[in-house]
């Protein structure tokens, strides 16, 4: 493609956050062709035996797995969206750090407290990258309104719909991820992480 016989080229701007897009494409397209046994095997968590593999496998794997296309499209266009400015700032390792992070922390509290019930999908990386996303304005000795908007408007509202709507839908999930990307953020804004 040429603009004014100057040629654009498409970058491969947030490695990161397209390697994780990939790997939940691919994940949900596994789960359909499999009518959902390799979702059950590699990428949800629920309650099984601690002495099976794939147990701690799917500690970080659900956050790959999706029930469905309007659940991978919701989630997905948010991390694409929010994702690759999270990446420039802060780095491909520190926001690989977050995603990790949020994926371990939701999985074994859902595997610890929750024993009848599965959670899958990415839902906890999109809170976790809305909080952190709230810091990429903070200065020294303040805290920004829109942080303690995003926050109180989103984790309210998950507290809310946890008391009192029932669906299937992760509250805490969504609760524990911006609680993770909120402490990041604080973390790394103190540049107590490295950014590269």
């Amino acid at each position: 493609m040429s603009v004014n016989n100057r040629k654009i080229k498409v970058s491969f701007n947030a490695p990161v956050i397209l390697g994780f897009t990939g790997i939940c494409f691919v994940s949900l397209l596994l789960g359909m062709i499999t009518k959902g046994r390799s979702t059950n095997l590699l990428f949800s968590v629920y309650r099984s035996s601690m002495l099976n593999l794939f147990t701690y496998i799917r500690f970080i794997g659900h956050i790959f797995g999706h029930a469905g296309w309007s659940h991978f499209i919701g989630n997905i266009m948010l991390i694409l969206v929010v994702g690759p400015l999270l990446e420039e700032k802060y780095g491909s390792s520190n926001i690989l750090f977050v995603i990790l992070s949020t994926a371990l922390i939701t999985g074994i509290v859902n595997f610890m407290f929750f024993p009848h019930s599965q959670l899958l999908g990415a839902s906890g990386v999109v809170f976790a990258f809305i909080l952190l996303s709230s810091f990429t304005s903070i200065r020294e000795g303040s805290i920004p309104l829109t942080f303690i908007l995003v926050a109180a408007i989103y984790i309210g509202e998950q507290v809310y719909n946890g008391l009192f709507i029932r669906d299937n839908v992760s509250n805490l999930t969504h609760i524990l991820g911006g609680m993770t990307g909120a402490g990041l953020g604080f973390v790394m804004h103190k540049n107590k992480m490295n950014r590269y």
